[in-house]
This record gives C-alpha cells, sequence and structure tokens, in this order.
C-alpha cells in the first residue's frame, strides 16, 4: 500500500511541476525567465527519481 501511494505522488508530483513549469513559460515576461527553466529542471530530477522508483519496485516486487 505504501509503495502504492508513493508512486502515485511521485506522478502526481512531475505533473504538476510540468504544468506549472509550462504555464509559466507561456505566460512570460520576468517571471518566466526566472522560474520557467527551474522548473523544468526541477520536472526532470522528479522524472528520474521517478522512473528509478517505479523500475525498482518492478524488480524487486515482480510475482
Amino acid at each position: 500500500m505504501l509503495l502504492k501511494f508513493l508512486s502515485i505522488f511521485l506522478l502526481l508530483a512531475v505533473g504538476i511541476v510540468l504544468i506549472l513549469g509550462i504555464g509559466t513559460l507561456f505566460k512570460g515576461g520576468k517571471d518566466s525567465k526566472k522560474y520557467s527553466n527551474k522548473l523544468m529542471q526541477l520536472r526532470v530530477l522528479l522524472q528520474f527519481i521517478a522512473i528509478i522508483a517505479l523500475v525498482g519496485f518492478a524488480y524487486f516486487f515482480k510475482n
């Protein structure tokens, strides 16, 4: 149950950061230059963590 919660949490975190990054990018202006690139870097990091976690879960809990 904890693994399902962690998997869903990681995927939602990636989705939220992606939406925030795209929204900031299309908004434009001063905030876009400041935050858009940082949000996309955070998304890549969260995606990496989510993929490693999901692959690890699949490997260790294959039945």
